[in-house]
């Protein structure tokens, strides 16, 4: 019985991986093979050559402070359905919710009193 409710499963498990390497083994005997030159190995864009990186350098303050923006912006999200049903709940468990919500704020105010401490949302340096 338990082979019966999985057998589907697997039938499309074994089709996928089948499909997927008889794509790939096709590809390797029908496709050709060129020699590479350091001409075609060159990035082309706009008939202009290369003269530096693809992509410049981002420094690690702005990796740092997307993370800090992305932390306090789900402090946001969680907060807000929290606030949509505060009044149908305030009757039931009125103290419970209301200081969960409060030690979830503290502890983002710590976090970001912390971040302004460290100087991580300083944007001179």
């Amino acid at each position: 019985m338990l082979t019966e409710q999985y057998l589907p499963l697997a039938l499309h498990v074994a089709l996928a991986l089948g499909l997927a390497v008889s794509i790939f083994a096709a590809s390797l005997m029908l496709g050709r093979v060129g020699r590479r030159t350091p001409d075609k190995d060159m990035a082309y864009e706009c008939g202009m050559p290369v003269r530096e990186a693809a992509a410049p350098r981002f420094s690690v303050k702005f990796y740092l402070v997307a993370m800090l923006f992305i932390l306090f912006d789900i402090e946001v999200v969680f907060m807000y359905p929290w606030a949509v049903v505060y009044r149908d709940f305030l009757a039931q468990h009125g103290p419970v919710i209301f200081w969960s919500m409060a030690g979830f704020v503290s502890v983002l105010t710590i976090g970001y009193i912390y971040a302004i401490k460290k100087g991580a949302l300083d944007w001179r340096n």
